[in-house]
């Protein structure tokens, strides 16, 4: 895929920024969609990019996903250095010193009612799964029929309303529920500001990233990943295209020396 005039033309600029923080979504980004959440890996090519972006002075990666951090792990296996936002905001890991999450007795509470909601419609609707998170629980309908997957998501939403105060969100074929109210926006602005990054490259492929789109500067770039209504300046039709916009910033940072 040749890039485009005017993203190759913001890489570029991208590429001499002092302090460059390249924060992804993994899966539908660096990885593509399976039906089984835990077989996602990153394509090869990506992966090999984020590492050799890594090592570059003044560069700091990161993932922001809606995984909870240890599924992220475990697919991602992220380098010791890279920063992690996992569970679309409510989890980060900024290094060793940072706080763990902890929810409060109420929130724990709210949980377990929201967990026994998803329990019960995947109980009833054949094909669709639930995942469990440290401050969420998931309704994953990939590998349900269309019409049962539909009805899931209906009766799910129907058994959540009453609960109040808990986060629900629909992405593709997923429906997140969490008792803290976060989101990637807020999880790229954390990372922006404990990396002091003067600018920034954010890509996503899902309605959930779209809340870090909006909070992009300019000179920082963003990228949509595949179709949908996006805020983001550019877009690539799949995560192999975005593998060679990664490999194009490697090229790009690697030649020219960030400015000081």
């Amino acid at each position: 895929m040749a890039l485009e005039p005017e993203l190759l033309s913001a890489l570029a600029s991208l590429a001499a920024t002092p302090r460059l923080l390249v924060a992804l979504d993994f899966d539908g980004t660096l990885a593509p969609l399976v039906e089984r959440a835990e077989d996602a890996r990153a394509l090869p090519a990506s992966a090999a990019a984020l590492r050799a972006l890594a090592g570059l002075p003044g560069t700091t990666t990161a993932l922001i996903s809606g995984r909870a951090l240890d599924s992220l792990r475990v697919v991602a296996e992220p380098s010791e250095d890279m920063l992690l936002i996992g569970s679309h905001g409510a989890e980060t890991w900024t290094g060793p010193d940072g706080v763990a999450l902890a929810l409060t007795a109420d929130q724990a509470g709210l949980l377990a009612r929201a967990v026994d909601v998803v329990e019960r419609t995947v109980a009833t609707h054949p094909g669709t799964r639930i995942e469990f998170k440290p401050a969420g629980v998931v309704l994953h309908t990939r590998t349900a029929a269309d019409d049962v997957a539909d009805a899931a998501v209906t009766a799910a939403r129907a058994g959540l309303a009453p609960l109040g105060d808990i986060s629900v969100t629909d992405g593709k074929r997923v429906l997140e529920v969490s008792v803290i109210r976060a989101d990637k926006g807020q999880g790229l602005a954390l990372l922006r500001e404990t990396t002091g990054a003067t600018a920034l490259l954010f890509a996503g492929d899902d309605v959930t990233d779209e809340h870090a789109q909006l909070t992009l500067r300019p000179g920082d770039v963003g990228i949509r990943i595949g179709p949908g209504r996006t805020s983001a300046p550019f877009t690539v039709a799949t995560p192999e295209d975005f593998s060679e916009v990664l490999e194009e910033l490697v090229s790009l940072r690697t030649c020219r020396a960030p400015i000081s």
